[in-house]
């Protein structure tokens, strides 16, 4: 075994090391947590998911823990913008000014294109993100970029949410979403439209975080080998991120979780 007599001898001088029953249920729930977010968590979020499953974790115990288990997060890489206007086309006024903390659900929504690539080809996907609970009320995915892929997105969240009249409607300023079919579907459900400002990536900024994570702690760690594949993964995640993943906006809950902590509440249906 290629072990020298000292080395031996200084291992067996060596007490065992007992791993209580606690500990060792902690060191499985951390594998998981970390394993069912793509090894996307860092110590600050397994922490909190940590402690909502009942584990009393400080985040300097967590960093020591994840180094014990060889826990590592990927790094992220940066991605391009999709969406370009046509001039033609009229463009909303900003109604948001980043104030993404609306005070009710369904009062301001917001929206936007992305790329996914896999081995067949590129696949684009169009989302609609509820700002109250950061929750995808509406997604859409398919092989081409148009305005029927937003409309879809839209019409899906229209027919989960119910909406009010007088709803915000926030995106950029691609051609998509200035077009005519566009703003007469947005017209017909009483949802006003609103756009943000031109080279101002901030101004729908939690919306890119979403598709930042949707990419680098999901999508990039996995291969694509077909679209099809891409649909049910991009599924998966949309599952994942309403029902698990925390956001500190939301007070360390997911979006679902947010919603129904928030509807016991208020009472709000």
């Amino acid at each position: 075994m290629k072990v020298s007599k000292s080395a031996y001898y200084a291992w067996c001088a060596r007490s065992g090391q007992l791993i209580t029953e606690h500990e060792l249920s902690l060191y499985r729930q951390a594998k998981a947590l970390f394993k069912a977010s793509r090894d996307s968590l860092g110590s600050r979020e397994l922490s909190k998911k940590l402690n909502e499953t009942g584990y009393k974790i400080s985040r300097y115990r967590t960093i020591k823990l994840m180094k014990k288990l060889k826990l590592k997060v990927k790094q992220r890489i940066a991605y391009k913008v999709t969406t370009k206007r046509k001039h033609s086309d009229k463009v909303a006024n900003n109604l948001l000014n980043q104030n993404f903390n609306p005070l009710a659900s369904d009062e301001i929504w917001a929206g936007d294109i992305t790329y996914l690539k896999t081995a067949e080809g590129w696949m684009y996907l169009a989302i609609v993100m509820d700002l109250y609970s950061r929750r995808i009320v509406g997604w859409q995915i398919e092989k081409h970029m148009t305005t029927d892929l937003i409309s879809k997105a839209l019409i899906k969240a229209v027919n989960l949410r119910q909406p009010k009249a007088g709803l915000v409607f926030h995106s950029d300023r691609g051609s998509q979403y200035t077009s005519k079919h566009f703003s007469m579907l947005l017209k017909g459900y009483g949802i006003r439209a609103s756009m943000g400002d031109v080279g101002a990536c901030w101004d729908n900024a939690v919306v890119e975080r979403f598709f930042g994570s949707l990419k680098h702690d999901w999508i990039l760690k996995t291969a694509q080998p077909t679209r099809e594949h891409m649909k049910q993964d991009v599924a998966e995640y949309m599952k994942y991120y309403n029902q698990d993943r925390l956001h500190t906006a939301n007070g360390n809950m997911s979006p679902i979780k947010y919603e129904i902590s928030q509807k016991k509440v208020s009472g709000w249906s």
